[in-house]
C-alpha cells in the first residue's frame, strides 16, 4: 500500500512566535484530524525560502506529513515569516509574494538565468494545474467546440501564403 498517503494535508500555516510551520492533517489509518507543529530554527531575514522549504518537505521526520504539500505553499509560508522577521506586516509580506509569484507576459524569459526561469515555469505549471478541468470536476465538459467569428477580418501571415519558391 505504498500509493496511498497515511497523511493527508488539510491545511498549513505559519506562526510567527515562536517560528513554526503548522500543519492540519487527517491520519487516515485513525480517521483522525490531528495538529503537526515543525519548529523552524536557523531561520533569518535573509534566509533562502526556496531552500528552507526543500530542506523541510526532505526532512525524514516531516517527509511523510508534508507529502500532500506543494513546495510553492512552503515557499509561501518562509517568505512570510522571513516578511515578519524583515518588519514588514501580513500584508505587506503577501503582497511582495503575489508579485514575485506574478508572471509578466511581456518579461523576456530568454534573459533569465536558470534559477530564475524554473521559479517561472514552476508558477507556470502551478497556475496550469489549478486551472486544469479535470475528469470528476463537477464542471467538466468533454470535447468542448467553439466557433470563431468568420465575417471578421483574419489577418494574414507573410508566411501563411501557399507558395512554391524554394528556400
Amino acid at each position: 500500500a505504498g500509493a496511498t498517503m497515511i497523511f493527508s494535508a488539510q491545511k498549513c500555516g505559519v506562526c510567527f512566535q515562536p517560528p513554526a510551520i503548522i500543519l492540519i492533517y487527517k491520519d487516515n489509518s485513525q480517521d483522525k484530524t490531528r495538529q503537526r507543529i515543525m519548529p523552524i530554527r536557523n531561520f533569518t531575514a535573509s534566509s533562502d525560502c526556496s531552500r528552507a522549504a526543500e530542506e523541510l518537505k526532505n526532512n525524514p521526520r516531516h517527509k511523510a506529513y508534508l507529502e500532500g504539500v506543494s513546495l510553492r505553499q512552503l515557499q509561501k509560508l518562509y517568505s512570510l515569516l522571513r516578511g515578519h522577521f524583515n518588519g514588514q506586516s501580513l500584508a505587506e509580506s503577501l503582497q511582495k509574494f503575489q508579485q514575485e509569484e506574478t508572471i509578466d507576459p511581456e518579461e523576456d524569459m530568454n534573459k533569465l538565468d536558470g534559477k530564475e526561469l524554473a521559479k517561472r515555469k514552476s508558477i507556470m505549471d502551478e497556475l496550469f494545474e489549478k486551472n486544469r478541468k479535470k475528469k470528476d470536476d463537477p464542471d467538466f465538459v468533454y470535447n468542448v467546440e467553439v466557433e470563431f467569428p468568420q465575417d471578421e477580418q483574419l489577418e494574414s501571415c507573410g508566411w501563411d501564403i501557399e507558395s512554391d519558391e524554394e528556400i
